[in-house]
């Protein structure tokens, strides 16, 4: 589960200030551009997963650790992993970089519930366990 999967997008003016320093938030939008992509990377759509498996991946926690700031125009680098696979939870860690130099830009956590479409808690469906075996944090941690 050490796996990072990748992905690049480009900041758009709309997500800076008037320095062009990149909105905190936003750091949040690209650790989800980097799971969507994620499953499509496995094979998988959310969509998918939403309309044929009434399954929703539900952020239940978000932690952003940044460390440079990003700038209008840079090109970025999302790296996800998944680093923890329950019966009915999996985390995602995270690392946005700029492309050109390789810098460390932030990097992330995310927990996430899956639910139903009535919000409530559900084991995630045993065609998509091959893409998350289960795990625990101190098990992903231990991985090479």
């Amino acid at each position: 589960m050490n796996t990072f999967y990748e992905t690049t997008t480009r900041v758009r003016y709309a997500e800076t200030d008037r320095m062009g320093v990149v909105y905190y938030a936003n750091f949040l939008i690209w650790f989800e551009i980097g799971r969507v992509e994620t499953f499509r990377q496995m094979g998988f759509s959310y969509k998918e997963m939403e309309e044929a498996d009434d399954s929703y991946v539900v952020v239940a926690e978000a932690s952003c650790r940044y460390r440079q700031p990003a700038l209008y125009d840079d090109v970025i680098l999302i790296r996800t992993r998944v680093t923890e696979s329950r019966s009915r939870t999996l985390r995602f860690g995270y690392e946005i970089r700029r492309q050109e130099t390789g810098e460390l830009l932030a990097t992330g956590e995310t927990l996430h519930v899956i639910c139903d479409s009535s919000n409530r808690p559900k084991t995630l469906p045993e065609k998509y366990r091959r893409f998350f075996p289960l795990t625990t944090a101190e098990s992903a941690k231990a991985s090479p």
